[in-house]
């Protein structure tokens, strides 16, 4: 929390990071990538504990793999990180006329249809690929939606990032607030993005099978949609090396069942698939298996 920084240790955070989205913003983008790039080999160094987690996560979920190949991921983790740091330095000069330079469609019609149903649509996604850009560059693309977000422990910091997105029009919802703005929005038709893929506390969610593992997800986002009856449609942007740009994409909806643990399984059994067909994009640095089933020995 907030609380556990000096004022020192705050405004040091958001001066650095001032300075970096600063430059990240006027450089020529090539530069910028760079910079982004030794920015986040510099967290790797300087945070060797995020390495070891991702390093764990891997041996964990995807024991079939070699090290050279974990290692080649993780690596493949920082520069996706670098992409999501220089484009989010570059919010305030992205409109409607550049924004295709950024992020391309794939599956918008499913978006459209689940609008068309008119009870709201709940947007599953993850912490995969450009999770900021994603959102951003749709409110530009189609139209502005509702993001559901979490503060960052420097106040400083957290208005800084919420200023940039709400730059296209996007209305952030606090984690604190979140059950009765979500309903209010979805019964206004209005769409809402969350991320869903992190770890969560056993009072808080369910035991689903997560790459062959038991992983604890949070059962909120169902609950909601049971309740308002929205459409559950995933969508994630990813990096697209060929066009070097993202590509925004929407997946069918999910058909709910009305069971709670059976409905965020095949959630997450959807957001697994995409993590497996790109393993560098997603967040394996995050204690995603933390939370374990009673009698299970930790693993971090």
């Amino acid at each position: 929390m907030a609380q556990n920084k000096n004022w020192l240790q705050v405004r040091g955070e958001y001066i650095l990071a001032l300075l970096l989205v600063g430059a990240l913003r006027v450089l020529p983008l090539p530069l910028s990538n760079a910079l982004a790039r030794l920015s986040t080999r510099t967290l790797d160094v300087v945070l060797p504990k995020l390495r070891r987690v991702a390093r764990t996560n891997l041996a964990f979920a995807m024991p079939a793999l070699g090290t050279r190949e974990r290692e080649q991921i993780i690596d493949g983790v920082f520069c996706s990180l670098a992409r999501l740091l220089a484009g989010m330095a570059r919010f305030p000069d992205l409109n409607r006329d550049n924004i295709s330079q950024w992020v391309s469609y794939d599956g918008l019609e499913h978006y459209l249809a689940a609008k068309q149903a008119g009870r709201g649509v709940l947007i599953a996604t993850a912490h995969l690929g450009n999770w900021e850009l994603s959102a951003f560059a749709h409110a530009l693309m189609t139209e502005p939606m509702n993001v559901m977000v979490r503060p960052l422990d420097n106040p400083l910091l957290d208005e800084l990032i919420e200023a940039r997105r709400r730059l296209s029009g996007n209305r952030l919802i606090l984690k604190r607030d979140a059950a009765r703005l979500v309903i209010k929005a979805l019964k206004n038709n209005e769409a809402v993005g969350v991320l869903i893929d992190q770890n969560t506390t056993a009072a808080e969610g369910v035991f689903i099978d997560f790459f062959g593992r038991r992983a604890c997800a949070g059962s909120a986002f169902v609950k909601l949609a049971l309740h308002s009856g929205a459409t559950v449609v995933p969508g994630f942007a990813l990096w697209n090396a060929l066009e070097r740009r993202y590509v925004l994409r929407f997946y069918k909806p999910v058909e709910l069942t009305g069971d709670i643990a059976q409905d965020t399984q095949q959630i997450h059994t959807l957001i697994e698939s995409v993590i497996r067909e790109y393993p560098e994009q997603w967040m394996w640095i995050h204690r995603r298996w933390k939370t374990r089933p009673e009698g299970e020995p930790a693993i971090y």
